[in-house]
Parts: C-alpha cells; structure tokens; sequence
C-alpha cells in the first residue's frame, strides 16, 4: 500500500503519521479499509435500524484475520498494537457494532484467556475466536454493579470437580450468541475467579436487551445464572483476583481511543464531502466562511486524536503503555468524537439524522463507546488519583 493511500485512508493525515507506519499496519489498513468499504457500508443501516446482527460479516472478520487485538498465540493472526489499533479505528469508520463486537472477542474475550487462561484452553479457543468460528462473551458488568464492578455478587462455589455459578450480569455483548463465556464471580474465599461457560451449559440464560438505540447492529444480554456447573478444568487458572479484570479492561481502552477516532473520522469524512457538494444561496457550503471554520474545528480534534492513538501504539509496542495513559486517551478521544459527530450532524441539516448519510448512526454509536470500559467519570477518576496520589471514587 502506498504511503499517499494510508493517507487517504486515514482521513486526513496533516501531521504525516502514515510515514510512521510499516507494512504490518499499512496492510491491515488497507484490508480492513477495502472490507468496510466492500462488503460493510453497503447493507450496514439495514442490520443498524433493524437491530440486526450481521452474522456473515462477523465471520469475514475472522476470515480475513482483522480478530486478535495483537494476541501472540500459533494459530492467532499476527498483529502489532498499532495495527490492531488501525483496524479498531477502521471498523468504527464502517460501523461501531462491528468494532465492539470485535472489542468483545479479542479486546476481552480472547485476551483473558490468553493472559490467564491454562495452555489446554489456549489451544482450544483462541484460533477458533481469532477466525470467528467461535463466538466469545465477557461477562462481568451486573444489574446492579456497573463502575463498582468491584462488588460483584454472582457466585462460585466448589461441588466435586465442578463449580457452580449464580448471579445476573448485564449488558454482555455477544451473550447470547456465544460458545463460550467468561464469567467473573467470587469465589468462596471472596477472591475474584473467571470461569468458562460453554454455550448450551444448563442454567444459563440469555435475554437480548432491546429498545437500544446505540451500537444497535450488536446484540447486549441480560444474563441469569442459576447453579451452572463448569468443570474444574474451566476455571481460568491464572485469574486470581479482581485486579486481573482490570488488566484486561486497561487493554481495551487504547481501543475504544482508536474506535472513537474512527467515528470522527467518518464523520469529518462526510461532512467535508456534503458541504462540497451541497449548494445553498447559490454556491457550495464549502465556500461560506463558517463552515470552513467548523471543518476545521473538526479537522483540529481529528489531528489531535491520531497523534493520541499514534503514542498509545508506540508505548503498547514496547509495553510501557501505563492504565492511566490509556484512560486519558480513552477519556479524550471519545469526548472528542462526540463533538466531531454533533458538529458534522449540524453541517448536514436536515439530513443528517438520515441513515443514507451515516453520521446519526455514528453519533449514536459513539455514545456507547463514551460509556463502555469505563465512563468518562472513572476514566477521570482514574487519572485524577494518579496525578495527585488521592482516590475519589467515594
């Protein structure tokens, strides 16, 4: 892929991050580009308006190896943190249904499983995942615990040579389409464990939550345990408290970063490209002052987002990338997008809250990234400890 087309592709590329790129990522780019260009854009408002989800292009995902958020497992595609950044920025550009279903199976699923999954599960799941053979769930927020995840209630207890799981969790993406779920409950010495349950596991119930009007084209789940029984051998060995949750949620913010970039990105992108075409008093939107002066409002958060994603990648690679850098980015970038999305609605008029032209279903979808793996509260709680070595969280 030539250096001008990782330009194009990255929107606008003011500040010349794509020469930073090599070929890794300028070829995820490009293939994961030409999948939502190709096969994403032209059916995606139909599954978004019905609350559909897009089964086929899930599995393509996993065909054209766009799932591994950088795992290094045989059988698991190869895939630097700024290339598994490009293509998290890329699927948001296409759709953020299709981004945080791929967050759920590798940014969560597969990486607890790598991180503190036994060998034996390793072998069996992470290839399958990575080719969206099998579907994967993480299931740790509940009905009543979302930023206070630290009070779960489900429960795990020792029968033999199974545990048995009860609880509710809520808001599961993937929950009722998995063939395996990671389950966070407490265990009888009030420690934190993650279990794997595997689809058609009796006392597992899973209710699609519907009336949602964000990352609609993705299924969420209300889930129920009543005494469900995994093997012994499902226990994830190398989970042993909560704080290893959090090691897997400080991962995915670095990718809700580069998913919020990509709704800005298709935002900016469309309304730069309706106010150039678009006539009114006679000449073009584009050539009225103030709609040069919102574009590049949009243009200067847009910049500011990439060279964000661009150091969290780099820090990633050399694993210095600290929670808390994460969390600002997290905490920035999806306020940013926010903005971006709103201004590129009002350029559009009246036509922006059509689907044909997109940015509605971005602003709608950023607002589940803006809350999902952290709130913008906790993300500036979380970086308000660190700079001043006091915790308000209560």
């Amino acid at each position: 892929m030539l250096l001008t087309d990782v330009s194009a592709a990255l929107g606008t590329d003011f500040v010349s991050i794509a020469a930073e790129f090599g070929e890794q990522e300028r070829d995820y780019l490009a293939r994961t580009r030409a999948y939502v260009d190709d096969e994403v854009l032209p059916v995606i408002n139909d599954f978004w308006e019905r609350a559909e989800f897009p089964l086929d292009l899930v599995r393509r995902m996993g065909e054209l190896g766009l799932v591994s958020d950088g795992i290094d497992y045989p059988g698991v595609p190869a895939m630097s943190p700024a290339s598994a950044g490009l293509v998290a920025m890329e699927l948001s550009r296409g759709d953020g249904s299709l981004a945080t279903f791929a967050g759920v199976q590798a940014g969560l699923t597969m990486r607890s499983i790598d991180h503190f999954g036994s060998e034996e599960q390793k072998a069996r799941w992470l290839p399958a995942l990575a080719r969206c053979e099998a579907l994967g769930a993480f299931a740790l927020t509940e009905p009543d615990h979302g930023s206070d995840s630290l009070l779960l209630e489900t429960t795990a207890r020792l029968d033999g040579d199974e545990y048995v799981l009860d609880g509710a969790k809520r808001w599961i993406g993937n929950g009722s389409v998995a063939d395996v779920v990671v389950v966070w409950a407490r265990g009888e010495d009030g420690k934190v464990g993650g279990y794997l349950v595997e689809k058609g596991t009796p006392g597992y119930e899973a209710t699609v939550i519907t009336g949602k009007l964000s990352v609609r084209a993705v299924w969420q789940a209300d889930i129920v345990l009543t005494d469900v029984r995994v093997p012994v051998a499902n226990k994830l060995p190398g989970a042993r408290n909560f704080k290893d949750t959090g090691k897997v949620l400080a991962g995915t913010r670095s990718q809700c970063a580069f998913s919020a970039l990509g709704h800005a990105v298709a935002a900016y992108d469309a309304a730069l490209s309706y106010a150039s075409d678009r006539k009114q008093f006679g000449k073009r939107l584009v050539e009225f002052q103030i709609v040069q002066a919102k574009l590049v409002g949009m243009l200067q958060e847009v910049v500011g987002m990439q060279l964000y994603c661009m150091r969290l990648a780099q820090l990633n690679s050399r694993g210095a990338l600290d929670d808390t850098v994460a969390s600002l980015a997290k905490l920035n970038n999806t306020s940013k997008a926010r903005q971006v999305c709103l201004q590129a609605r009002d350029l559009l008029g009246g036509n922006g809250i059509l689907l044909e032209n997109h940015v509605m279903r971005h602003l709608a979808d950023v607002e589940a990234i803006h809350t999902y793996e952290g709130t913008e509260t906790i993300q500036t709680l979380l970086v308000g400890r660190d700079i001043t070595g006091v915790g308000a969280f209560v």
